[in-house]
């Protein structure tokens, strides 16, 4: 079965619905699937439930997508970058479900490992398990969340086969690599094609059957979320160039 696609738009012919639910990997502005965002925010589709750490900030990212009203609900575990979110959501326009980060890893890894719930300590007595189902295990007070699986899942990698075998560069690798294994369908841009073989099967992080279709974004732009600066003194320049201090 032919995985590479020519273009975002082909890769995403036939898998983009009104009201579906939507995963996104990246960290901030790290590892974003930005081709494949923008594909969907072209494409037009509206009522979306995005899944994804963060939602990007105003203008890149999930945020062009928050700017054409596309998204109608976010589950998320940050989102203190983006202006338009802010205002959305103050305004009763944008549904939230907030997670502590690390219990929305694992309900997006349980929801690939096929594990339907699970119970964490993390939020117990906190908004965060209002509504939720507790138990008590070993005297200590559990809540339940429940594992997630998306119609689809866009996702970024620095080097693939045509296969579909991935791999992970560094802070880019974030929630890319279980998000491949939760979806219905999983779409991957990455930065460097290969041909089968040319990667060394010990580093390979998402094996080629989680991946239904790719393209090739061999120019990714690798944007700053903040930067920050500030100047070097006289003791770090000198030891930049090689002089003794």
């Amino acid at each position: 079965m032919k995985k590479v696609y020519p273009d975002a738009r082909s890769a995403l012919a036939g898998l983009l619905r009104d009201d579906m639910t939507i995963m996104a990997g990246g960290f901030g502005l790290c590892g974003i699937p930005e081709v494949l965002i923008d594909a969907i925010r072209e494409s037009g589709v509206k009522g979306l439930t995005i899944i994804s750490n963060n939602a990007g900030i105003d203008g890149v990212g999930l945020g062009v997508l928050l700017e054409t009203r596309q998204v109608k609900k976010m589950i998320s575990s940050y989102v203190g970058e983006n202006k338009t979110f802010a205002k959305q959501f103050l305004a009763g326009e944008l549904e939230i479900e907030f997670n502590p980060q690390g219990t929305l890893a694992e309900r997006i890894r349980a929801g690939g490992a096929g594990v339907p719930a699970f119970f964490t300590k993390t939020g117990v007595g906190t908004l965060v398990a209002e509504g939720k189902e507790t138990r008590v295990f070993d005297g200590e007070t559990y809540v339940m969340e429940r594992g997630l699986f998306a119609d689809l899942a866009i996702i970024h990698a620095f080097m693939g086969d045509s296969e579909g075998n991935l791999v992970y560069r560094m802070t880019a690798r974030n929630f890319n690599p279980m998000m491949a294994t939760a979806a219905k369908v999983t779409v991957a841009e990455v930065e460097h094609l290969v041909r089968p073989g040319d990667i060394n099967p010990d580093h390979i992080i998402t094996p080629g059957i989680f991946v239904k279709r790719m393209i090739h974004v061999p120019n990714a732009e690798k944007r700053i979320e903040q930067r920050t600066t500030r100047k070097r003194d006289a003791a770090a320049r000198s030891v930049g160039a090689g002089e003794e201090v």
